[in-house]
C-alpha cells in the first residue's frame, strides 16, 4: 500500500501544516485536543512498528554484515597510518 505521496519532503510537511490548519476552524478546543491525541497515537504506532521492523532486520543480519577481528584490526592499522602520514605532513609544513 502506497499512501506517502512521492513528493518533496518540504512539500510533504507542508500539507501536513495546511491539514492541520484547516481542521482548527470548525472544532472546539476539546475536538481539537481528542483529534489531535488521536493522530498522535496512529504516528506512535507507526513509529513503533518501524522501530522494531529495524530491529529485525538488524538482528537477522547483524552477523552477515559484522567484519571479522583480522580485518577490523587490519582497517585500524591503516587508519593508525594514514594519521601518522597526515600528522608528520603538518609538522613539515609549520
Amino acid at each position: 500500500m502506497r499512501i506517502i505521496p512521492d513528493i518533496p519532503p518540504k512539500a510533504f510537511t507542508l500539507s501536513a501544516i495546511v491539514i492541520g490548519y484547516l481542521l482548527i476552524d470548525d472544532t472546539t478546543a476539546n475536538e481539537q485536543n481528542a483529534l489531535g491525541n488521536w493522530l498522535m497515537l496512529v504516528a506512535q504506532v507507526l513509529c513503533t512498528n518501524a522501530f522494531y521492523k529495524q530491529v529485525q532486520a538488524e538482528r537477522s543480519g547483524q552477523n552477515m554484515n559484522q567484519p571479522n577481528t583480522e580485518e577490523t584490526i587490519l582497517m585500524i592499522q591503516k587508519m593508525i597510518h594514514a594519521m601518522n602520514q597526515e600528522i608528520e605532513n603538518l609538522k613539515k609544513q609549520v
